[in-house]
């Protein structure tokens, strides 16, 4: 026989205070289009390379579905920026939109690049002779998976330890510990985009370097997304780019890099996301290991004083 609990009524009432209400409705439409890129990405990225896609109200526009899957999870970081700032703007923001807003980061910088990268490199093996030692032929794809199980993992750790940890103070909000998962995410799609939508186009015109690079591209991309699932676990202090360009007053010097960044995009978007991202990655690692040599010459500067 079933005993039936009882349950305090206080505790009952302040179970009921608990429920969630109200919601920002735009920010939150806002992160939710960022998981719904993510999916899209994945959607994407589980066609392969058989099938190309060709929009019909642009005929003339041609690419693979694996560089389409890396432009939806662009297009998710678009709405990651702009979700922050319209709750700002609008003052919603609550912890029911930054869960929101983590739980579609998971899907999109952080199941997304890594099913993608996954595919695209079991692809690319699948087209090449196979080795004649059956064990490498058996351990190279578990190896690319487990690769994509731990960028995955440590995305999602990366996440529930930035909710633990975030303040609402604006000055957390200018650098962050450990490489943030939207240019870990970055640096893997903008390799595969330029190595997918770029080179090819390329190689067309300027023969064997350029098809040479689009193989070296491939079997980096493993290598490449284990070094950022892991720099998004360490304590590496990474800015926050787009709030400290925003805010305050700035160095001329600060608007001449922006200018040419987006000229850069301009002219060419491809090149720019994989310099950007690429840069931005190594940025953080350059830093710590001359961080003490930095150090060294300040109190050398302060004894001579």
């Amino acid at each position: 026989m079933k005993v039936k609990r009882q349950i305090n009524p206080a505790v009952k009432a302040s179970r009921k205070k608990r429920r969630l209400k109200y919601i920002a409705v735009l920010p939150s439409l806002v992160t939710l289009m960022n998981g719904l890129c993510g999916f899209a990405s994945i959607m994407f990225a589980s066609r392969g390379l058989d099938t190309v896609w060709r929009p019909l109200l642009l005929p003339r526009v041609s690419m693979s579905y694996f560089a389409l899957a890396g432009y939806m999870i662009f297009l998710g970081m678009i709405a990651d920026v702009l979700d922050g700032h319209i709750a700002r703007i609008s003052q919603s923001t609550s912890s029911f939109g930054a869960q929101l807003d983590s739980l579609c980061d998971v899907i999109s910088f952080g199941v997304a690049p890594a099913f993608l990268m996954l595919k695209l490199v079991e692809a690319h093996f699948r087209l090449l002779p196979q080795f004649t030692d059956e064990r490498i032929n058996a351990f190279f794809p578990r190896v690319v998976v487990f690769i994509a199980i731990i960028y995955a993992m440590c995305a999602v750790i990366r996440l529930a330890r930035f909710n633990v940890e975030n303040r609402e103070d604006e000055a957390s909000h200018l650098s962050f510990a450990g490489l943030p998962s939207p240019p870990a995410a970055g640096t893997i799609v903008s390799l595969i985009i330029f190595q997918q939508d770029f080179l090819p186009k390329i190689s067309e015109w300027q023969g064997g370097f350029f098809r040479n690079l689009e193989a070296v591209t491939i079997w980096a991309l493993p290598v490449i997304t284990l070094l950022a699932g892991l720099l998004m676990v360490t304590r590496i202090p990474y800015p926050h780019v787009i709030n400290r360009i925003l805010r305050g007053k700035k160095r001329f010097s600060t608007f001449l890099l922006v200018l040419f960044t987006l000229l850069l995009v301009i002219w060419n978007i491809q090149l720019a996301m994989v310099l950007g991202f690429c840069i931005f990655t190594l940025f953080g690692i350059i830093r710590k290991l001359l961080s003490p040599l930095l150090f060294r010459g300040k109190i050398e500067k302060q004894t001579d004083a």
